[in-house]
């Protein structure tokens, strides 16, 4: 054996664990925070279009990258998103009466593909946790 001082196990080779109490309750609040937003955001841009469906995507844009950011961890960033696309995919659908909340239209649409598309680049830019240790990365 060398005299080297080796890291015992890799970050991604520890078993996972189920998150604490405290950290879990922080997810299930951004999940629904996010449900509210896309909910929001679904009365608002049909309302006022330009304008309501730029603030609507701005609103998930600010909550998902904001949680990604506060808890450190991607996952702050998913559980808003995942709230935001169940609740708009939900408000999709319509119902027995033929009531329905979206139109087929280009609004619509711009606000479903670009709220997809602000979720995944959101959940992308959100700070990943690092393995515990020091400051560099590989050891000689």
């Amino acid at each position: 054996m060398s005299g080297r001082n080796e890291p015992s196990a890799s970050a991604l080779a520890q078993p996972l664990r189920a998150p604490s109490l405290g950290r879990a309750a922080l997810y299930l609040g951004l999940f629904l925070l996010g449900a509210v937003v896309g909910v929001a955001g679904a009365l608002l841009q049909p309302a006022w279009f330009p304008g309501g469906l730029l603030l609507a995507l701005a609103a998930e844009a600010g909550l998902c990258l904001g949680a990604g950011r506060a808890v450190g961890r991607r996952g702050g960033a998913v559980a808003p998103a995942a709230g935001w696309a169940l609740a708009v995919v939900l408000l999709t659908t319509s119902r027995p009466e033929g009531d329905f909340l979206f139109a087929a239209g280009s609004g619509s649409y711009l606000f479903l593909l670009g709220g997809i598309a602000v979720a995944v680049m959101c959940a992308t830019l959100a700070p990943v946790r690092q393995p515990d240790g020091g400051a560099d990365r590989l050891r000689k």
